[in-house]
């Protein structure tokens, strides 16, 4: 079986998977000073109660936006399962596809392995946008190439942006407005309003600016833990893939294998 982590700037999702059939996936929030030791007392435990041998796991990949988690996670590889982790984007599970941008190498890990995901699934031009810490909409043209894209602040660090500068405004939970209205009638649901539908306003009106610029017809792929939210509300997304990032750390294994 192959352990797939990622290690994003709020949780680090861990997963299993036989060949590209997901198994299953737990979270832990992400902290760079969480070691080795701590990782695998809260993973041994959890595979325990899934009933998954540690023997059964017999590679890793990991894929991190976060350096300085990258040697904890390799400590525990290499000392509770006895294995050399493969690393996103690095020898055997290099991403293979032409990053076409000023700076290839700043290009986070977890993008370029959305867009290793993407084309492996979706035919055509594509647009990813992944509902992280940060909104990030990517562009991977028809050939699998790596176009650039937009980073934008995520919705929950909007909120906190919101919240923590105003004197009075509460904190309010993210969901779909319960009307239809954009003219709100309280505090709360004029916050709901601004942050939720101006969010969709956002994502629609950059979503229409790239396709203007691509000049061709191109699918709209969300992930992330919010696309389902916003699918709910708005016709915008062409597909909700919650798990791209992890199926794309899965094909990247499956390639460095053979």
């Amino acid at each position: 079986m192959l352990l797939a982590i990622d290690a994003g700037n709020t949780n680090v999702v861990f997963a299993l998977f036989e060949g590209r059939t997901l198994k299953g996936r737990w979270r832990i929030a992400t902290d760079p000073r969480r070691t080795g030791d701590e990782y695998a007392v809260w993973l041994m435990q959890l595979l325990e109660i899934r009933g998954v041998e540690r023997q059964a796991i017999d590679r890793i990949i990991i894929s991190t936006v976060v350096p300085r988690a990258l040697h904890n996670l390799d400590v525990l590889s290499r000392h509770y399962f006895g294995i050399e982790p493969l690393i996103a984007g690095q020898g055997a599970a290099s991403y293979a596809i032409d990053i076409d941008v000023d700076e290839p190498r700043s290009l986070g890990a977890d993008r370029a392995v959305n867009a290793v995901a993407a084309h492996a699934k979706y035919a055509g031009d594509l647009i990813v946008i992944d509902f992280g810490t940060a909104t990030t909409l990517d562009v991977i043209d028809f050939n699998g190439a790596y176009k650039g894209g937009i980073i934008a602040p995520g919705i929950n660090l909007s909120l906190d942006a919101l919240v923590g500068n105003t004197a009075m405004l509460p904190r309010i939970a993210i969901e779909v407005p319960e009307s239809s209205s954009v003219i709100g009638r309280n505090t709360e649901d004029q916050m709901l309003i601004g942050v939720f539908w101006g969010y969709v306003a956002m994502m629609e009106g950059l979503i229409a600016r790239i396709r203007s610029q691509i000049g061709r017809p191109a699918k709209v792929i969300a992930t992330g833990g919010l696309a389902v939210l916003f699918d709910e509300a708005a016709d915008i997304f062409d597909a909700v893939d919650p798990d791209l990032t992890l199926e794309g750390l899965a094909i990247l294994a499956e390639r460095a294998s053979k």
